[in-house]
C-alpha cells in the first residue's frame, strides 16, 4: 500500500509521523453519563448547523465514533470561528481556546472540550495533531498571502490533514503507512474550500490562491477584486480543480485501510465535498458571487454508489480519474 511521494509531501509525511509518536496523556476523566451526554450533544448540534455533508457522512459511523468524530469536528469550528468572526481579540481568543483544549481536566462549562478529551483518551489520538492544527490556524492570523502551492500545501497539511490523522485514529487503521493518504485527503478537501470561498475570503482580506500560478494565468489581486470571471479565470480554475481531482483519486485508496465500519463514512465525507467542484464548473467557475454546494437531496442520491465502490473494492484500485 506504499505510495510514492511528491517533493512536497515528504516533510508532511514527516511530520504526521513524528506526531503519531508523540507521547501524551490518557489519563481517564470521571464525568457522569449526563455530563458526557450533554457534551456531545454540543457536538451534534454544532456540525449539523455548520455542515450538511459532514453530518450526513457521520451518521455513517457506529454511535460511539460518531460522537467522537463530531467531537473532532466542534473543537476545530470552534477555532475557525474564532479566527474567521472574532468577537473580540482574535489572538487572545484562540490561545483561550486552545489552553482550555488542553486542559487536564477542561472546566465543567465546557461541553466541547469534555467531549473532545473523552474522544482523546479513548482513542489515544496524540496531542501533537492538536498542536499543529492550532499552530497553522494562528497563521491565519498573520499571513494573508501564499507564494507557491508548496506553502500552501502546508497551511493545508496543519489546518486540515491533521483533522483527518486525528479521525483515522477514532475510525482505527490498520497500517501507519496510509498516512500520506490521509495528508492528501485533508489537502484536497481544503483545497476544495479555497476554491470555493474565493469571495468569501478576499471579503475578509485574505487570499490563499498561489500568487505564483496566478501570475501564471496572467491574473492579479485586482481581477480577484473585481470578481472577474474571464477566459483567464477559467483556465486557471480548470487547472486548480484537475489537481484538486488528482488528489482525491490519489488519497481515496486509503479508505481501504482503515477499520471497515469507519470506510462508507470517510468515502462519502470525500465524495461529498469533491462534489462542489462540481457545482463551481455547473456555475462557470463564478466563486465571487455565490457559495458553490450540493444540495441535501444531491448528497442523497450519491450514497448508494459510495457505498457501492466501498463494498466491492473499488477505491484499492482507483489511481487517477
Amino acid at each position: 500500500m506504499a505510495l510514492a511521494l511528491a517533493d512536497w509531501e515528504q516533510p508532511l509525511v514527516e511530520q504526521a509521523q513524528a506526531a503519531l509518536n508523540s507521547s501524551g496523556s490518557f489519563r481517564a476523566h470521571i464525568l457522569s453519563d449526563t455530563q458526557l451526554r450533554q457534551a456531545y450533544k454540543a457536538c451534534e448540534q454544532i456540525i449539523r448547523w455548520h455542515s450538511r455533508s459532514f453530518y450526513l457522512a457521520s451518521m455513517l459511523l457506529p454511535y460511539p465514533k460518531r460522537q467522537a468524530v463530531r467531537a473532532l469536528y466542534a473543537l476545530c469550528r470552534v477555532a475557525d470561528d474564532i479566527v474567521d468572526m472574532p468577537r473580540g481579540d482574535p489572538k487572545a481568543e484562540l490561545a483561550r481556546w486552545r489552553q482550555i483544549i488542553h486542559a487536564d481536566p477542561p472546566p465543567d462549562s465546557e461541553p466541547i472540550a469534555l467531549a473532545w478529551a473523552d474522544t482523546r483518551i479513548r482513542y489515544r489520538i496524540p496531542t501533537t495533531y492538536v498542536e499543529q492544527f492550532f499552530d497553522a490556524l494562528s497563521r491565519d492570523l498573520q499571513q494573508t498571502r501564499y507564494e507557491t502551492f508548496v506553502e500552501l500545501a502546508g497551511y493545508c497539511y496543519g489546518v486540515a490533514s491533521t483533522v483527518g490523522l486525528m479521525s483515522m485514529h477514532i475510525i482505527g487503521f490498520s497500517d501507519p503507512e496510509i498516512i500520506p493518504y490521509a495528508i492528501r485527503l485533508g489537502i484536497a478537501l481544503q483545497l476544495t474550500n479555497i476554491l470555493r470561498d474565493v469571495g468569501e475570503d478576499w471579503r475578509r482580506q485574505r487570499l490563499y490562491l498561489p500568487r505564483e500560478e496566478l501570475r501564471t494565468f496572467r491574473l492579479t489581486e485586482d481581477d480577484i477584486a473585481m470578481g472577474r470571471v474571464d477566459g483567464r479565470w477559467r483556465d486557471f480554475m480548470r487547472f486548480q480543480i484537475v489537481r484538486v481531482r488528482r488528489l482525491y483519486a490519489e488519497a481515496l485508496p486509503g479508505v481501504m485501510g482503515l477499520n471497515p465500519d469507519g470506510r462508507l463514512a470517510i468515502a462519502a465525507a470525500a465524495e461529498l465535498y469533491r462534489g462542489i467542484l462540481e457545482d463551481i464548473e455547473a456555475h462557470d467557475y463564478d466563486v465571487f458571487r455565490r457559495r458553490a454546494h450540493l444540495s441535501f437531496g444531491a448528497m442523497l442520491a450519491r450514497l448508494p454508489r459510495i457505498w457501492w465502490r466501498v463494498r466491492t473494492g473499488f477505491y484499492a484500485r482507483l489511481t487517477n480519474e
